[in-house]
């Protein structure tokens, strides 16, 4: 067993943060840990490890308590969950399990009462799982190139198209879906609720290099009939509410790729330490040293960058640019410290069961997912006016 590396102190946390960062600790050893070998065979988590997240309070961070929710988000509390959970060093268990932060968000914003009612509590109590869909095979960053429609026919939309990359793809009882109700460009772009069960949507699971446990799918959408009552908020207002979307989606998972940089840090560690070369531990090694003291610095510079972004959130600050190159710094250091920790295990970074092994895969999606490095540089420089 692996441990994480002593978290830095800070004037951000509370005793409320350091009581839950206990009770997910505990729950990542018990519930996720052994069982991640297994989830990345089978290609999915389990229903019921929704329910007990749900149980412990994982899925209500920033939804109403009338709905089951906690409440006003807590940007703090949500890194210190995620990167509790991050113990496990799956960023697959994590996609998926987080599933609902990327799908719910709009509808809590901009969704109907009757909307909320329905969809809600399910996926509070973890009996029902929300996904986004917004990528399609011909664009990913491009937002404003959405070409799925959704044509008005009487009291319904009649929906055409596909999304790709959809994490929990297979297994989601509702999609939040970006669609075309309008002409070309960001003002054509709605958000509408599909159910998992409507006639005329099919699911192929994608086979991929890393991400193994999250159940990712491509999703056809064939003369889908969803009433017009399922759009989420007003007709053309899509394109802002998920732009919106996305500085939440961004500090989520700068803070898992630091959480991971973290979690090969350790295992790497472990390892020097009980490793012998030429008659002496790997760690007595200065040029390893040099590698620990180096991956160091760049998380605990990450980490602290994070906190602080977490902490202005909780303010009512939206910092885009900064999130959008907190993004690019975590990915970044999460790309360095897989390399270097799979330098010091050496051979034994490259078979199965190894936690750097496994992230190593994952480093592309953690730069990728949420806008990739180079769309988010472009972003931090026009929000900063250069």
């Amino acid at each position: 067993m692996w441990k994480t590396k002593a978290m830095i102190s800070s004037p951000f946390y509370t005793e409320e943060h350091e009581a839950f960062r206990s009770v997910i600790r505990d729950f990542t050893m018990k519930e996720i840990v052994p069982h991640v070998a297994e989830w990345e065979q089978a290609g999915e988590i389990p229903r019921e490890l929704y329910r007990k997240g749900a149980a412990i309070g994982v899925f209500g961070d920033g939804f109403d308590e009338e709905y089951g929710g906690h409440g006003q988000r807590d940007a703090i509390l949500r890194m210190v969950m995620l990167q509790e959970l991050c113990i496990a060093g799956s960023g697959g268990v994590i996609a998926s399990f987080f599933s609902n932060y990327i799908g719910l968000p709009p509808i809590q914003r901009f969704g109907s009462a009757e909307m909320k009612k329905r969809v809600l509590p399910p996926c509070m109590t973890g009996e029902a799982i929300a996904a986004l869909a917004i990528t399609e095979p011909g664009g990913g960053s491009d937002v404003a190139r959405i070409t799925t429609t959704a044509v008005r026919d009487g009291e319904d939309l009649v929906v055409n198209g596909q999304k790709t990359f959809i994490t929990s793809g297979m297994n989601a009882d509702f999609f939040t879906v970006a669609v075309r109700t309008g002409h070309d460009g960001p003002s054509g772009i709605s958000l509408l609720l599909i159910e998992g069960d409507r006639e005329g949507l099919e699911r192929t699971q994608l086979d991929k290099m890393g991400w193994l446990s999250s159940d990712t799918a491509t999703l056809y959408f064939d003369d889908i009939r969803v009433p017009a009552t399922n759009l989420i908020g007003e007709e053309g207002t899509g394109f802002d509410a998920i732009v919106n979307n996305f500085n939440s989606e961004r500090i989520d998972m700068a803070s898992q790729a630091i959480a991971f940089s973290r979690a090969c840090f350790n295992e790497a560690l472990d390892w020097s330490r009980e490793r012998k070369t030429f008659g002496k531990r790997l760690a007595d090694h200065q040029v390893i040293r040099h590698k620990f003291v180096e991956m160091d610095r760049r998380i605990n510079a990450a980490q602290a960058w994070c906190e602080l972004l977490s902490w202005r959130m909780n303010q009512g600050d939206n910092p885009v640019a900064e999130i959008a190159e907190l993004k690019v710094q975590a990915s970044t250091t999460f790309e360095f410290c897989a390399r270097e920790a799979a330098q010091i295990l050496g051979g034994a970074s490259y078979l199965k069961g190894s936690i750097t092994e496994r992230l190593y895969r994952e480093v592309r999606v953690q730069a990728i997912g949420g806008g990739s490095e180079e769309i988010l540089r472009d972003l931090a420089s026009r929000q900063l006016g250069i």
